[in-house]
């Protein structure tokens, strides 16, 4: 997940003297892929545990609460560095920064994979969370910055791509690789993918300056202004609510003698997520506040179905639908809604966003352990239900600042310029 943007400004950066004024009207698709595919490796590198956390437990000989903390301590690792250490390498090369987190990745998932010392893993985890909030505080102002100033909304689109198709296709793709050869080699292949990557970005992307110190967000003002806080509480408590539950997913379909369809729920779940996205894609301009109190009814339906019909596949299979459904445009609505509402410090109210997002995660691994250790796996959709109460009463209280039903249209990115 993201964290404050880069922010320089794109007409103060020297075009790409390779590029001639035509190509300066074009979107360079072959960076943007590379781009795409440095989001999919950090969308993936965080959520991959979920699906082979009974194979992990099992190998590095701890619980399987224990081994869901790789989760919790990537989360921290994001949330501990990212704005310290972006404000670090602020005025880092924006591609030597980039190609230094691919670089933290692949040795990341690649300690991962041989490490059968549960401590050595937490910390090569811990070091992917590092990464991680290096390379979501660069990647989506670099897509800005490829692009001409008309283009950049699709330029940022193309680039953070790979969030669903992670999601969708990524971690199903991973678990069934670690159910037939192993859950090391599905890291591996991570490794493998992030070496391809670092090539790609080296002979694709072009390089930019960094930023200046006037440029770094001031984030404690930006509480005061009026519609940030309720969508930061909405962020924290939303993900909680979710990570409890999908931080200990295998383990939870494991308990409902469902362990052996865990990559293909989560397929299920990745495919009903893209269509999440596809429909706020479409209607978010419109109906901002509408689809956040739906997602979060629809995630409490998949909760209170779990809760008590969980014996039926069936309806495990509904609630899984329902489940994606809600959340796949969760993350497109909370920043949509936090840039609303923080306005002219809309970059450092994304920075806080994404520190409690990466806060809740790591309070979900924890919370899903002691729930997993003390109640059971039962427990999960129970208290998914009880957090997604207080979401719903924020966001529908939140109508003048914060969750309004209709954003704010910006001319320049409804209405492009024309391409010379």
């Amino acid at each position: 997940m993201s964290t404050a943007p880069d922010t320089a400004p794109a007409a103060a950066v020297a075009p790409d003297p390779k590029s001639g004024g035509d190509a300066q009207q074009k979107l360079p698709l072959f960076a943007l892929l590379a781009l795409a595919t440095a989001v999919f490796i950090t969308s993936l590198t965080e959520t991959l545990p979920a699906g082979l956390l009974p194979a992990m437990s099992q190998d590095l000989r701890v619980s399987e609460s224990a081994t869901g903390q790789t989760v919790t301590v990537y989360a921290i690792g994001t949330a501990l560095t990212a704005i310290p250490l972006t404000a670090a390498t602020a005025g880092w090369r924006r591609k030597k920064l980039l190609l230094t987190s691919m670089g933290g990745f692949a040795l990341a998932n690649t300690v991962t994979a041989v490490s059968s010392v549960y401590e050595l893993t937490m910390v090569a985890r811990f070091v992917a969370g590092v990464a991680a909030g290096v390379a979501w505080a660069l990647l989506a102002g670099y897509a800005r910055r490829l692009a001409p100033a008309h283009l950049t909304g699709k330029a940022i689109a193309i680039a953070m791509a790979g969030i669903p198709v992670a999601l969708s296709l990524g971690v199903p793709a991973g678990t069934f690789l670690g159910d037939w050869l192993g859950w090391r080699v599905a890291f591996l292949s991570m490794t493998a993918l992030t070496v391809v990557l670092l090539v790609w970005i080296f002979a694709a992307v072009p390089d930019y300056p960094g930023q200046g110190r006037g440029e770094r967000p001031k984030l404690l003002p930006t509480l005061r202004i009026p519609g940030v806080s309720p969508v930061l509480f909405v962020t924290l408590v939303f993900v909680l609510a979710h990570t409890i539950l999908y931080a200990y997913i295998a383990t939870y379909l494991d308990d409902l003698g469902l362990g052996g369809s865990t990559g293909l729920i989560l397929l299920v779940f990745g495919a009903a997520s893209l269509a999440s996205i596809w429909i706020v894609g479409a209607q978010i301009n419109r109906r901002l506040r509408g689809l956040t109190v739906g997602g979060a009814l629809l995630v409490a339906v998949a909760a209170l179905i779990l809760a008590v019909l969980s014996d039926s596949t069936a309806l495990v299979y509904v609630a899984t639908v329902l489940w994606g459904l809600g959340w796949g445009g969760v993350p497109t609505l909370l920043q949509t809604a936090v840039g609303d509402a923080g306005g002219d410090s809309a970059d450092a109210a994304q920075a806080m966003l994404v520190t409690l997002w990466n806060v809740a995660m790591a309070a979900g691994g924890i919370v899903g352990g002691i729930l997993l250790d003390v109640i059971g796996s039962e427990s999960f959709p129970w208290t998914v239900l009880l957090l997604l109460l207080p979401v719903i009463a924020v966001v529908l209280y939140a109508r003048q600042a914060g969750f309004p039903a209709r954003r704010p249209v910006e001319p320049a990115e409804e209405s492009p310029a024309p391409a010379a």
